[in-house]
């Protein structure tokens, strides 16, 4: 019986200086289960207890509740103290040094891609018109014949698109959204559409299979080429500075007609000829034209009624003139020491 009685005390003494010097809620709830959990020390004592003559279990039980509760109170006592902020059993102000810096989180910064974006919107926002979105993937309807693009056009190859096994295709441009506002909405509208586009392209300096494009339109009544050029040569001059110039040229799509593409005069140079411009003192942008009728028949518009005009710029080909990117590989390296350029 003292053996036993000896045993309780001594795990009584060992437990309780143990809880004294836990710093943490993870070492006190380790000790909980090593003295008093199913397969603890203590409980195991409690069983051993079964072997004693009838006569000495009393005395036995009474130091072994003693112990158990004690354990109990210094397993409270301990959880108190760390969880309360003091974790070392000290107090929680005088462990506090008030005269030491904090830490600085460094805030995040948009992507050279996002800034010109959310800019390019906010310009055309302000001269009326109106952010619009559309699926990625798409129907060749919406993408191609919608668009007056006929079936052995290039860009419908295999070798230009990427295809689906269930027929639809993922977007080559964003002037779908334009098709799909026009069949939801009737004239006027003036409508920008920016979103991430995808060709087979080979990557290089110039090209990604993945790009962002910011499209526009306009349709009203006796709209013309000149509200196409002065749109643009705006937007333009609130992008890149009141000194860029614009130069169109004739081209052809096939959704609109007559058709341009229209270039930036160089910023590096300011037209003069340089490394970024190939010495042209031009830098391409991309292409717009009046909406061609089969465009608004696709739509249900009445051509001799509305006109309108539409107009497609890469993203990444804007931002890699407005800060003198020389590859667009470097735009989505994820290299954050280039990122961290651009605030």
């Amino acid at each position: 019986m003292n053996e036993l009685v000896n045993k309780f005390d001594h795990i009584r003494q060992e437990a309780v200086a143990a809880l004294s010097e836990a710093r943490d809620q993870a070492a006190v709830e380790a000790l909980k289960v090593h003295y008093l959990g199913r397969k603890g020390v203590i409980p195991g004592l409690f069983r051993e207890m079964g072997g004693l003559p009838p006569q000495q279990r009393p005395q036995v039980g009474q130091t072994a509740n003693q112990c158990k509760n004690q354990v109990q109170a210094a397993v409270d006592e301990a959880l108190a103290r760390v969880t309360s902020g003091g974790g070392g059993g000290g107090d929680a102000a005088a462990e506090l040094d008030v005269t030491m810096p904090g830490r600085r989180r460094r805030i995040g910064l948009k992507h050279p891609v996002s800034q010109v974006m959310d800019d390019a919107i906010d310009i055309f926002r302000r001269m009326g018109f109106v952010a619009a979105d559309g699926p990625d993937l798409e129907t060749e309807y919406h993408n191609f014949d919608a668009l007056n693009t006929p079936a052995d056009h290039p860009s419908r190859d295999v070798q230009d698109t990427f295809y689906l096994p269930d027929g639809r295709l993922l977007r080559t441009q964003t002037s779908p959204v334009q098709v799909r506002v026009m069949e939801n909405r009737p004239p006027p509208l003036r409508i920008v559409c920016p979103g991430r586009c995808y060709r087979r392209d080979t990557p290089d300096a110039t090209h990604a299979m993945n790009f962002h494009q910011i499209e526009g339109l306009y349709v009203d009544r006796h709209v013309s080429l000149a509200d196409l050029k002065a749109t643009m040569t705006l937007f333009a001059h609130e992008l890149l500075g009141p000194r860029v110039r614009v130069r169109f040229r004739p081209h052809f799509f096939p959704f609109t007609e007559p058709s341009l593409e229209y270039d930036f005069s160089c910023i590096m140079c300011g037209g003069d000829g340089c490394r970024i411009c190939k010495n042209s003192g031009w830098l391409e942008i991309s292409g717009a034209g009046m909406v061609d009728p089969a465009v608004f028949h696709a739509v249900g518009y009445d051509s001799e009624q509305w006109t309108g005009y539409a107009f497609g710029m890469g993203v990444e080909r804007i931002a890699m003139i407005r800060y003198a990117i020389g590859d667009i590989r470097l735009l989505y390296e994820n290299d954050m020491r280039f990122l961290r350029q651009f605030n």
